[in-house]
């Protein structure tokens, strides 16, 4: 199992952080089976481009919320570290709401 479980939509309220927020969050290693993703699909060109990331984040963006961790950004960065057998990849983690 690479994912806690897959998700489709965001189930938590919307934080409303900014690009400049989020990078404002000081990475940490997440366990990729404490995920639980918000998308059901992935293009396979973003994937497998060398460049992906060049214009976005370097770091997966990670809402807690009610006690789960949802990847809501980064989807193709966590494939890329389980195809690579890794368990863990650094992220951006920011909590709302309840934590249990």
């Amino acid at each position: 199992m690479i994912f806690r479980r897959v998700g489709d939509g965001r189930p938590y309220p919307d934080h409303g952080l900014t690009q400049s927020q989020w990078a404002a969050i000081a990475p940490t290693q997440v366990r990729l089976d404490d995920l639980t993703t918000t998308k059901t699909t992935l293009d396979l060109a973003t994937l497998l481009d060398d460049d992906s990331t060049y214009f976005g984040d370097l770091f997966a963006h990670v809402v807690g919320w009610n006690g789960e961790l949802f990847l809501e950004d980064g989807l193709h960065r966590a494939l890329r570290a389980a195809l690579q057998q890794r368990t863990m990849m650094h992220a951006r983690v920011h909590t709302i709401g309840k934590h249990s």
